[in-house]
């Protein structure tokens, strides 16, 4: 399982990468969802990869999101984390991109 939070909202979003986080029902900022691997879904992560942080969430944060945040919907709406976050670079400096650390920003979110 995969879980994408997308970090960047929509001012000067390209209409192409508009509409593949539309597609990945990530609308808002903060706003995460929890996906099962595919080829076509690597391929949408690749495009998208500048305005999310991904990466393989394990069973306990998903219990925990589904407990603190499931609303019957596809998506979990998160609150920006505690702490803060570097948003203008990618991972290990930033947040941006694959994030081997998903689980812990997560949990800062939840």
């Amino acid at each position: 399982m995969i879980a994408i939070i997308r970090i960047k909202g929509k001012v000067k979003v390209k209409k192409d990468i508009e509409s593949t986080l539309e597609r990945l029902r990530l609308r808002k900022k903060f706003s995460c969802v929890v996906l099962e691997e595919s080829k076509e879904l690597g391929g949408m992560i690749k495009k998208v990869e500048n305005f999310v942080s991904y990466g393989a969430i394990n069973e306990k944060t998903l219990k925990e999101l589904k407990e603190k945040r499931d609303k019957g919907k596809k998506y979990f709406a998160l609150h920006p984390p505690r702490g803060g976050i570097n948003t203008k670079e990618r991972f290990p400096r930033g947040v941006l991109g694959k994030n081997d650390k998903i689980n812990e920003l997560i949990m800062r979110m939840l």
